[in-house]
């Protein structure tokens, strides 16, 4: 039975594809897995060929360890090693899901994701640093990056919320 070095490093990738497969966000945390944008991208796409219309959370695919979600023409995947915990890296997927729902105001599609691109960036950025899973509470990690409704400017606020 072969024995691992337990190490802070659980997380290889984040990355979050259109219902086509297409990138609209990614962050590889090992830079010797796929080292060049054609290899992620490849990657990407046999993950995405593998998981679109299964009905499942996990997959394992090229030695790696895929936990997945979908929600209306999104998919999110949180990429780790073989040997990782599947229940960490699922703890780190809720957490992304959860914080996009909310700085999303619960309307996690393609559009309003890209319109908010920055706000997610800074979402995975206070989840996982380098690999290094920080924070899986949701609550904690739309508290870190200071996200509130209120602070919207007022293009971005409905006629309810100007009262």
């Amino acid at each position: 039975m072969l024995e691992f070095e337990p190490s802070l490093y659980t997380v290889k990738a984040v990355f979050i594809l259109d219902n086509d497969g297409n990138r609209l966000l990614s962050k590889y945390y090992d830079t010797e897995l796929y080292p060049s944008m054609k290899e992620q991208k490849n990657f990407e796409k046999n993950v995405f060929n593998k998981t679109h219309k299964a009905d499942n959370e996990i997959a394992f695919l090229e030695g790696m360890t895929i936990v997945y979600k979908s929600s209306i023409d999104l998919f999110f995947y949180v990429v780790g090693s073989a040997q990782e915990n599947e229940l960490m890296l699922m703890a780190v997927l809720n957490c992304l899901f959860e914080s996009l729902s909310q700085v999303l105001r619960k309307n996690v599609e393609k559009r309003c994701l890209l319109d908010n691109l920055d706000g997610v960036f800074l979402v995975v950025d206070e989840i996982i640093d380098g690999g290094v899973i920080l924070e899986s509470d949701p609550q904690q990690v739309i508290q870190k990056v200071n996200y509130r409704a209120d602070e919207n400017p007022l293009s971005e606020q409905s006629v309810a919320q100007v009262r």
